[in-house]
């Protein structure tokens, strides 16, 4: 009796299966009467699987999925500097073991959730919200339209026709340069920027950062390409024109424009390495190193990003993570609106904010509240196990 292999179907196990599999040899043999060998005409000594070594750091990957727990989610957690994913997690999730045997009747309905446990949401475009006024800032300065000196008043909010574009402040917060928007994650600030530099402008910029592509990564099957929108796209698939409104929505991420966690944390990777786009890959060993895409930010726009980051964590929306546990942390929270549903929040983050080692993106589906009070205290967790760690192996 033969045995029935296994195939990998998802994910890694997919995607390599080639290499893990190998291949059986055979030999093409002339046989006489009886069935005895009179000669060899070929033979093929096959292969054995290889193996494939991942980038994964178990311990941290078992660390964030402790973090994100039984939130609907993803987190993502790179090397700046090679784009090695050191964790990757999604959920909801399920057991491939499962599919070795027979799946029951429980086992079933569970894969047929609505929560879509089948889904990669670490490779699902949401709109990225506050995060994609890293974009906005680059846009901005980039233009040449405003400098790190521009200060601009802050209102609870814009009007555009008769519609109010409100900040999450209802307040406003007065008068406010770049760090201090990014610090306050003030929208009415970066809505101003986004009507000031056109729609063309931030789509060029988004496009530099890597949104609206796939980011590269093996599990290309499985990733979105996200969505930066156009006035062209909105006329074909909404049979609308393109609005200032839109462009207001556009420069604080919320509106139609889509980007997936691996997206987020490949641009914050491009900020805390020194302005490359790299490739995230899975595969130890990989080309992708080779693979770095300059976003030609100028050392003054990549200095006002990083003291900006900096900012939100210090004394801003991410004060969650100035703890004396982390090293200086860099960062930035994200509440994308999502009605009538409640809010998805993000953070995003590197580490240490001089020298960054790891960039983590933790996205919550649905959980309401905001960035820094729910995705924040994510991303602190698998920080704080990864400096742990760190610490740890210093001392030894």
């Amino acid at each position: 009796m033969v045995a029935i292999p296994l195939v990998g179907k998802m994910g890694a196990e997919a995607i390599f299966e080639q290499q893990l599999r190998g291949y059986r040899g055979g030999q093409q043999v002339e046989i006489d009467g009886p069935g005895r060998v009179i000669r060899v005409l070929g033979e093929n000594p096959g292969r054995l699987g290889q193996d494939v070594q991942l980038t994964l750091d178990l311990d941290l990957q078992k660390a964030a999925e402790a973090a994100l727990g039984n939130r609907i989610g993803a987190i993502v957690a790179l090397n700046p500097e090679t784009g090695e994913v050191l964790a990757m997690v999604s959920r909801p999730a399920f057991d491939p073991n499962m599919f070795t045997g027979q799946i029951n009747s429980g086992q079933w309905q569970q894969l047929q959730s609505r929560k879509f446990p089948f889904l990669n949401r670490a490779l699902q475009g949401y709109p990225p919200a506050s995060t994609f006024k890293i974009v906005t800032t680059a846009a901005g300065l980039e233009s040449g339209r405003y400098s790190r000196s521009t200060i601009l008043p802050t209102y609870p909010y814009l009007s555009i026709g008769s519609t109010r574009f409100w900040d999450w402040n209802k307040a406003g917060f007065g008068p406010l340069d770049f760090t201090g928007a990014m610090a306050n994650s003030s929208n009415t600030f970066f809505g101003q920027i986004g009507l000031g530099v056109s729609e063309s402008t931030l789509i060029e910029w988004a496009q530099k950062f890597g949104f609206g592509q796939q980011t590269g990564i093996e599990l290309s099957d499985e990733e979105a390409h996200g969505l930066v929108p156009n006035a062209t796209w909105k006329q074909e698939v909404l049979n609308e024109d393109w609005y200032p409104g839109d462009t207001l929505n556009f420069s604080v991420g919320q509106g139609a424009i889509q980007a997936t966690p691996l997206q987020v944390a490949v641009m914050f990777a491009a900020i805390a390495n020194g302005g490359n786009r790299i490739t995230p890959h899975l595969q130890k060993g990989s080309d992708a190193l080779t693979r770095r895409q300059p976003v030609n930010l100028s050392p003054t726009t990549l200095e006002e990003l990083q003291q900006g980051l900096r900012a939100v964590v210090t004394r801003g929306t991410g004060k969650v993570l100035n703890i004396p546990s982390l090293p200086p942390v860099a960062g930035k929270s994200g509440t994308a609106e999502d009605p009538p549903r409640q809010s998805h929040t993000w953070f995003g983050a590197y580490a240490p904010a001089e020298k960054p080692e790891i960039v983590v993106v933790a996205f919550a589906e649905n959980s309401g509240g905001g960035g820094g009070s729910i995705a924040g205290p994510i991303v602190r967790q698998v920080l704080e196990a990864y400096f742990k760690r760190e610490e740890t192996a210093k001392a030894q």
